[in-house]
């Protein structure tokens, strides 16, 4: 893999965890045990059965915190600080099998990638739960699970096809966040001319 592959590869891991925190690590993790991936020391860690193990028990919690209305926002809140780590260490994982990238710097861009992801849809999920009364998230949070798991796989894959992936979707993302705002702040601004 040469050092461009393996910086795509790195985003591409990454982005998700701004989503799903434990999801890249748990399908990392496995991809690792079972020799399809090799990750960096001491990053690699994660691919043992204890890691694994515990791993798969905070996916299960952010699972179901993430499809109830109000617990979702609180979980987003404590995933702040988690989801951006989880990129760093994802990313830091698997550029520094490839050499030439320094694990700080990989650290430091993973959490910066998996940080932008979650103040996109961090900022999304109370517009989701305002105009769907709540009946939404669950069905959002689901294909944020979805998302995360497919981009997680292209990027051990075809890690072009992942960075793009999620590029589009924090893009978009991001756009409908933009206009939701404009459309609330012109509403306020029409209410207190009429007041």
């Amino acid at each position: 893999m040469d050092i461009f592959t393996g910086i795509i590869s790195g985003f591409g891991l990454a982005a998700p965890a701004g989503l799903n925190a434990w999801l890249p690590l748990l399908i990392t993790g496995l991809a690792a045990r079972i020799g399809f991936i090799k990750l960096a020391a001491p990053f690699d860690v994660i691919s043992s059965t204890w890691a694994l193990l515990v791993i798969g028990l905070l996916l299960t919690i952010e699972i179901f915190a993430d499809k109830i209305p109000a617990v979702d926002s609180i979980n987003d809140i404590i995933h702040t600080v988690i989801r951006p780590a989880a990129g760093g260490i994802l990313f830091a994982a698997h550029s520094g099998v490839i050499g030439g990238v320094d694990p700080v710097l990989a650290f430091v861009l993973g959490a910066l990638s998996a940080g932008s992801v979650h103040v996109v849809k961090a900022g999304a999920r109370p517009l989701i739960t305002a105009t769907t009364g709540g009946i939404g998230n669950p069905l959002v949070s689901f294909v944020e699970d979805i998302v995360s798991a497919l981009a997680t796989i292209l990027a051990l894959v075809v890690p072009i096809l992942a960075a793009v992936l999620m590029g589009t979707i924090l893009a978009v993302a991001a756009w409908f966040v933009w206009r939701w705002r404009e459309r609330r702040k012109k509403r306020k601004e029409a209410q207190n001319t009429l007041q």
